[in-house]
């Protein structure tokens, strides 16, 4: 149920954060074309408004959705891949370099959250953390700020650790359903929800194209079909 919650607070999340980039990029875009329109009354009201922090502030969100995208990614399969050379191999070795490229994913991601958090913290966590507490801030360092939000760039940071730290998790959490059940997530680009051939079963679209290896279609399977 953790992970339920966990999987539906992540979309949710992301989704937010595209939603919310979106729309400040279409009032900010419409502002500046509309600021430039002499009408009465109107122009001095829309000039009146400061809209300067909205590029950096869609800036900040569409690299949190990139870093908390990413972990999305790997859940549904959209960064674990196997390529050709890999399914060419035998099953015992195929699935021991499945299990490697998924567990050097973690470390690699483990590793950038780890070093993320490290200058995240001496970047005015450290003294943001004790001021909140109040504690002895003595002579740590308050960290800059952004230029037109004056926003701690220590809050804006914290996607490189929080995001990376949750990819680790996802890879290592793809890692133990495949040793565990010999699957992985798989991403149909080509998929829309909710929608399929007539008459079969979801994921079997493809399967007539499909050889056993599955990297062949079979021959004669489909033909005749668009």
């Amino acid at each position: 149920m953790l992970l339920r919650a966990l999987d539906h607070l992540e979309e949710w999340f992301v989704t937010l954060l595209m939603g919310a980039a979106t729309l400040i990029i279409f009032i900010a875009v419409v502002h500046r074309y509309a600021s430039g329109l002499a009408i009465p009354g109107v122009q001095d009201w829309l000039l009146a408004r400061d809209l300067g922090w909205a590029q950096e502030l869609c800036i900040i969100l569409f690299v949190w959705m990139a870093k908390f995208g990413a972990a999305y990614g790997v859940r549904t399969g959209i960064h674990v891949g196997v390529d050709v050379l890999i399914n060419s191999l035998g099953e015992g070795k195929r699935r021991k370099f499945i299990v490697l490229g998924l567990l050097c994913g973690a470390l690699f991601t483990g590793i950038v959250g780890t070093l993320g958090a490290a200058f995240v913290w001496e970047n005015g966590a450290h003294y943001a953390i004790f001021k909140f507490l109040g504690l002895d801030i003595g002579n740590l360092f308050e960290g800059p700020t952004t230029p037109d939000l004056e926003w701690p760039t220590w809050a804006v940071y914290s996607a490189v650790p929080l995001g990376s730290w949750l990819m680790c998790f996802r890879f290592l959490q793809v890692c133990f359903r495949f040793v565990r059940d010999g699957e992985l997530p798989h991403h149909d680009h080509g998929h829309v929800e909710g929608m399929g051939a007539s008459g079969q079963a979801p994921g079997e679209e493809d399967d007539i194209y499909r050889m056993d290896d599955d990297l062949h279609p079979r021959p004669g399977d489909g033909e005749g079909r668009p």
